[in-house]
Parts: structure tokens; C-alpha cells; sequence
């Protein structure tokens, strides 16, 4: 008996390595999905800051960020925050989302 739980005790143990490089090459795979627009705009404006640091980061990216904005956009985006004041979590985005595709 003392064998038979010896062996499972050592099988279990050779096993646990495969299993965890099976979960790390499933979240590798995850990885490999396109970036969406965002996303990639994000990289390049970071890419574009880099060496940056603190506040100077930031205006760098929000600048680079805002660049594709029109005014329009903004005027849309800030009468649509207004009619959904006091909203919250998913309604508040749904209602926005709604509001923006007008």
C-alpha cells in the first residue's frame, strides 16, 4: 500500500510540470489576437513618449491621443455625458453608446 501511494505521490509530481506549460501555452495563445484600433494607437503614441517621464508622459499622450478627435466629436461626447449625468456602470455605458451612435 505504502508502494502504490509512493508511486502515485511521484507520478503526480512528474505530471504537475506538463500541466502547467499546457495553462502557459493556452494563455500564449490568447496573446496572439489582433490589437484593436485603440489598441494600437495606444502603442504608437506610448512609442512616441517614450523616454518621457511623469507629467511630461502624460501630456505627451493625451495629446497624441486626442489628435483624430474632431470638435464635433468632443461636442457630441460632452451633450451625451450630460444626458446620461448620474448613470452608472453599464448603464451608463450602454446609454452613452446609445447616445453616440445618433
Amino acid at each position: 500500500m505504502k508502494k502504490l501511494i509512493s508511486v502515485l505521490a511521484l507520478s503526480l509530481a512528474a505530471m504537475a510540470p506538463v500541466a502547467l506549460a499546457a495553462d502557459a501555452a493556452a494563455s500564449m495563445a490568447g496573446a496572439s489576437k489582433p490589437h484593436t484600433k485603440q489598441q494600437t494607437k495606444m502603442a504608437d503614441c506610448a512609442q512616441a513618449n517614450k523616454g518621457k517621464s511623469g507629467d511630461e508622459y502624460k501630456s505627451g499622450m493625451k495629446e497624441c491621443l486626442s489628435k483624430d478627435v474632431t470638435p464635433d466629436q468632443k461636442a457630441k461626447m460632452k451633450s451625451c455625458a450630460k444626458e446620461n449625468k448620474g448613470k452608472k456602470g453599464d448603464d451608463y455605458k450602454s446609454s452613452m453608446k446609445e447616445c453616440l451612435s445618433k
